[in-house]
């Protein structure tokens, strides 16, 4: 894919896409995914939902890897996808100290931007 002058850059608080432990379909997916973001494309479910507890334009990438789920929370800047947590999930909600971690880096890295 081209690059384009008003592509948002990914900033990366934490954790990576790599293979292993995410299989090559799942990296590749979760690329892509990525990769709509970063053009101004909101994917919708069953791809990406909001995630209102931990903040305002936050959400999660869902990536089916099979038998395991991973999780991308990020947020959309005005100039960057910010990506704050990638975890496997394994339980139907997501674990309030995931939910308080994002919080703490998403706080971390506005005052550091600001």
């Amino acid at each position: 894919m081209e690059t384009n002058a008003k592509d948002k850059l990914i900033a990366w608080l934490h954790g990576e896409i790599k293979s292993p432990p995410f299989s090559l379909a799942a990296r590749l997916e979760a690329g892509y995914l990525l990769r709509c973001l970063q053009r101004g494309e909101k994917p919708g479910m069953p791809h990406s939902r909001p995630m209102p507890p931990i903040g305002a334009r936050c959400h999660e990438l869902r990536i089916i890897d099979r038998n395991i789920t991973w999780r991308i929370i990020y947020r959309t800047d005005p100039d960057a996808i910010v990506i704050v947590e990638i975890f496997e999930k394994e339980t139907n909600q997501t674990p309030k100290r995931i939910i308080n971690i994002c919080k703490e880096r998403l706080s971390d890295y506005d005052n550091a931007t600001s």
